[in-house]
């Protein structure tokens, strides 16, 4: 049997902004991987328009709005799946890194520019 989708029943909005830090997770640009073996991300991205860019991916800004929104850092960091300090510091756990909720085709769509 295949392991549930999204087993710790996250919101839409705290699902997407996982989705977002999971991605942000995987270009040495914006992460570094701890001895923990957690990653650290060094930025965020930063809108322009309706949408931003993460590697060669394009995320609309209306599924990104939990980045900026510290009760959907909570909940994650409650979870196990970060460590953070709103609005700036976030390490995704090894939890986190493999979480499975199910939205990352729906948010991250391949770049046109």
């Amino acid at each position: 049997m295949p392991p549930r989708v999204n087993p710790l029943k996250l919101n839409a909005l705290q699902a997407k902004t996982l989705v977002l830090f999971q991605e942000l997770a995987r270009h040495p640009e914006t992460a570094s991987l701890l001895q923990s073996g957690e990653v650290f991300l060094s930025s965020l991205p930063k809108p322009h328009g309706n949408h931003f860019h993460i590697g060669h991916k394009v995320v609309s800004s209306s599924d990104a709005t939990g980045l900026e929104n510290p009760n959907v850092w909570a909940v994650l960091e409650r979870k196990g799946l970060i460590r953070g300090n709103f609005p700036g510091a976030v390490a995704i756990t090894p939890l986190g890194l493999e979480y499975d909720t199910g939205l990352s085709s729906q948010i991250l769509h391949g770049s046109d520019h």
